[in-house]
């Protein structure tokens, strides 16, 4: 088989750039590890910048989005029993809208579908080849039967655990990486949300976080010790400990009922340079990781589909390769911005087990801070909602 783009991961990023490609003519093939239905039964956060917006809206998949999603124009942060909210309306002009990652697949796996879009499912054994050539090939199986697809480019969008990073040699690229001593422990129960928008806690305690797929439909996470297992939790003592961490009055109406799913997520930055090696591009969690602390994930791997996308659609537009030569330096230089909010936000937030009395201290005071500056608001908005790409 021949492409012009192999596409490495059938997840939101690799797909979102799929479909940009196709609407400009440029062919590509998608290959992934899992089936369908378990692509899409992954929990992720659903909160999208207006940046992730527009490009589903320029890939012709945004109709759902529009209709379903949640406008937020704020978000509420707590601590104690204060609690306040960050207007990103009034400081930007501009809201995020929540619409569940899972959604969004499902919305880009629709319409690659309807235009015929090859897509491998449960492929094995994959093998970059040559990569650092202008004859880049993969080598996969499926079900024990070789294949392999000849292309111009290689999108590695096939996440940390992908072949696509480790394909760039070790003397090549250089790993930067924190990883925090805690977790998210979160679950999904059929019930309203406790507030309209997102509430962020800080508590002594530790972490919590209200948040929302639809009206009907609640995802919550609270903080919790690496060694706990998602079956130490009963429902019972989850919603107990939620309540613990937020304001007293959000605790009073607050909804509970069964999960109906429930996992811990450990939290790590991670970044990867370069993004790029020969005709090999990496894009969102084959490249970076942030704390799902302000929902940069999926954003910051759309950011990485703009760019490649706009650099290779230049090349087979124009035969121009400034755009795909600054692909890394381009895409760096936002993932280490959104790397810094989300690295600040997780330290303003939760509660780690070296904090002394002063650096609690110091952590109310930046809270403080937070709430009383209209410049503090102001810039902590500007990341929230995306910066530009």
């Amino acid at each position: 088989m021949k492409t012009q783009v192999a596409i490495i991961g059938g997840g939101p990023s690799g797909l979102l750039l799929s479909q940009l490609l196709h609407r400009r003519g440029i062919e590509s093939v998608v290959l992934e590890r899992k089936t369908k239905d378990y692509v899409l039964g992954r929990i992720r956060a659903g909160v999208l910048e207006q940046g992730l917006v527009r490009l589903l809206e320029e890939a012709g998949c945004a109709a759902r989005l529009h209709a379903e999603g949640h406008v937020h124009g704020g978000t509420l942060i707590s601590y104690g029993d204060q609690m306040f909210r960050v207007d990103f309306t009034e400081h930007t002009g501009t809201p995020v809208i929540v619409y569940g990652q899972t959604e969004v697949t499902r919305d880009l796996y629709a319409a690659r579908e309807a235009a015929d879009g090859i897509i491998e499912y449960e492929v094995e054994d994959v093998v970059i080849h040559a990569a650092d050539t202008d004859a880049p090939y993969v080598t996969y199986t499926i079900h024990g039967q070789p294949r392999r697809v000849d292309c111009d480019f290689v999108a590695g969008c096939d996440g940390f655990h992908g072949v696509s990073r480790q394909t760039i040699p070790l003397d090549v690229r250089k790993e930067y990486e924190k990883v925090y001593p805690f977790g998210w422990l979160g679950i999904l129960s059929e019930t309203p949300p406790v507030n309209h928008e997102l509430v962020y806690a800080n508590s002594p305690r530790g972490f919590a976080l209200c948040s929302m797929r639809n009206e009907h439909l609640s995802r919550y996470y609270i903080q919790c010790s690496l060694s706990d297992r998602p079956e130490d939790w009963t429902d019972e003592a989850f919603w107990q400990e939620l309540k613990r961490r937020i304001p007293a009055d959000q605790a009073e109406k607050l909804v509970t009922g069964p999960s109906i799913e429930k996992s811990i997520a450990p939290l790590r930055s991670f970044v990867t340079e370069p993004m790029r090696w020969g005709r090999l591009f990496l894009c969102g969690d084959a490249a970076h990781i942030v704390p799902p602390t302000g929902a940069k994930g999926l954003n910051t791997a759309a950011s990485d589909v703009h760019y490649l996308y706009t650099g290779l659609r230049e090349f087979y537009e124009t035969g121009s390769s400034a755009g795909i030569d600054s692909y890394s330096q381009k895409a760096l230089a936002r993932v280490w911005k959104a790397e810094r909010f989300s690295w600040w936000f997780s330290s303003l937030m939760h509660r780690y087990p070296d904090q002394s009395e002063f650096d609690l201290k110091m952590q109310v005071a930046d809270l403080e801070f937070l709430r009383s500056s209209k410049a503090a608001q102001k810039a902590m908005a500007e990341n929230y909602v995306g910066l530009p790409y």
